[in-house]
């Protein structure tokens, strides 16, 4: 009978005293759930936040490179209204255009009649057929 007692002490002993929900939250699969959840939870919007920040510094980026185009090209009007606005680019648009010159110069204009085909009369050329053009063309 002692040992009955004893087996029946044992296996007493062996019960647990906590309820089922408390045995299995203590768990430690359960608690590695838990914690990867909330990880997760952590991470998602971090996630977020740090592709939203990419994007940003891209747009930052381009807009700094437009912002140095318009720059450069406000520069090069600058200049060009300042060299528009001086002697020299008066003195060279009435040369151009008008046909001036300074006192004391002789102008001289060289036309070569044989290298402008503009100048050449379009009566004057023999009419050649299209085939012979076409011969010429590719054995010259």
């Amino acid at each position: 009978m002692t040992k009955i007692k004893n087996i029946s002490n044992y296996r007493q002993s062996r019960r647990p005293s906590k309820n089922f929900l408390s045995r299995y939250f203590a768990g430690p699969k359960v608690f590695a759930i838990i914690a990867l959840g909330f990880l997760l939870l952590i991470l998602i919007p971090l996630a977020r936040d740090y592709s939203r920040q990419r994007i940003i510094a891209q747009e930052i980026t381009d807009i700094q490179n437009e912002i140095a185009d318009f720059e450069q090209k406000n520069q090069d009007l600058k200049e060009m209204i300042d060299y528009f606005q001086s002697d020299a680019s008066l003195e060279e648009q009435a040369r151009l255009n008008l046909g001036l010159k300074m006192p004391g110069e002789t102008v001289v204009v060289i036309t070569d009649e044989d290298s402008d085909p503009l100048s050449i009369n379009p009566v004057a050329r023999p009419k050649i057929a299209n085939w012979r053009k076409w011969l010429q063309y590719f054995i010259n």
